[in-house]
């Protein structure tokens, strides 16, 4: 099995890629926390490390897929991320609601057994993909942004078990990853997870000339559901990409008009802010979820 190390720290199409991976194969990506291990014990803070988003997230990647062409779908599932034996949350002076009132602070998790350890209290971990994405056609955003690539969703059903559906705007569509959480609230208040190293197992696939304009995500089990993430500076932009897309998906596969889907939506679809950590420069990230029934056929596919 392949095992992806070399890192990048913005998604381009000029990127060079690592490696050359056949449909169906399984590789594991291996990670960095997004401090790149620089916040070595709690006497360092995100102050002594001098951030930027050009320097932090790196992503483990590219690959470069065969035979996935401009306006094919990236299909990625997850099959599993090992997360290390200690993870990393920190504070800095400009994320989430409370930043006036909070400090410099760095706190460091130990993870046993499957359980997280925040002074004294334990809980199970959930790891999650907070950066995944292909290379958008053009610009080079840091794999600290989020768009409709995908890139910095912070999406906490990234998970072990899930599906991805990204769209193919270069050849190979340059597939990339890292960012990993041991676990992470919606919203990611004060701008982190717990950030930990991990290696993340994902088999990848194409689907042929499907036209998808935003990331969209598939869970499994009784409770399934369709997901498109979307994103933007400001919550409402960001609630009309969703849910155009969302929209635009049902109507495919239902044969509904406009307000039919639209009425529907109200009724049975979920909004859920992904990642909203203003005033921080990334943008925000949500995602509308829609129920997989039997009555409908795949959302994507």
């Amino acid at each position: 099995m392949q095992v992806i190390e070399e890192r990048v720290y913005a998604f381009s199409k000029d990127n060079p890629p690592c490696y050359t991976a056949q449909p169906g194969e399984v590789m594991v990506f291996k990670t960095l926390d997004c401090f790149s291990g620089r916040l070595t014990d709690e006497t360092v803070t995100m102050r002594d490390m001098d951030f930027s988003y050009n320097i932090t997230n790196p992503a483990a990647g590219p690959v470069y897929v065969e035979g996935a062409e401009v306006g094919d779908v990236l299909v990625v599932d997850i099959y599993d991320i090992q997360v290390a034996d200690e993870g990393t949350i920190a504070t800095d002076d400009h994320c989430g609601p409370l930043f006036e009132d909070t400090e410099y602070r760095t706190k460091k998790i130990k993870i046993e057994d499957g359980m997280a350890d925040f002074n004294g209290v334990r809980f199970p971990i959930n790891p999650m993909i907070g950066v995944i994405g292909t290379a958008p056609a053009e610009g080079a955003p840091a794999d600290g942004f989020v768009g409709n690539y995908g890139g910095n969703m912070d999406n906490k059903l990234i998970t072990k078990g899930t599906r991805l559906y990204f769209p193919v705007r270069v050849p190979g569509a340059l597939l990339q990853m890292g960012d990993v959480h041991a676990t992470m609230g919606d919203a990611e208040l004060c701008g982190t997870g717990i950030e930990i190293a991990a290696e993340i197992t994902v088999r990848v696939g194409v689907l042929k000339s499907f036209e998808l304009n935003w990331p969209v995500l598939e869970t499994f089990g009784p409770a399934g559901k369709w997901y498109v993430n979307a994103s933007a500076q400001e919550y409402n932009e960001a609630l009309v990409c969703a849910s155009k897309e969302m929209q635009r998906l049902l109507m495919g596969i239902t044969g509904w008009d406009a307000v039919d889907t639209y009425m529907y939506m109200s009724v049975q679809s979920d909004v859920e802010i992904s990642q909203g950590c203003k005033p921080c420069e990334v943008q925000l990230s949500l995602r509308i979820g829609t129920p997989k029934l039997p009555e409908f056929p795949p959302l994507v596919g």
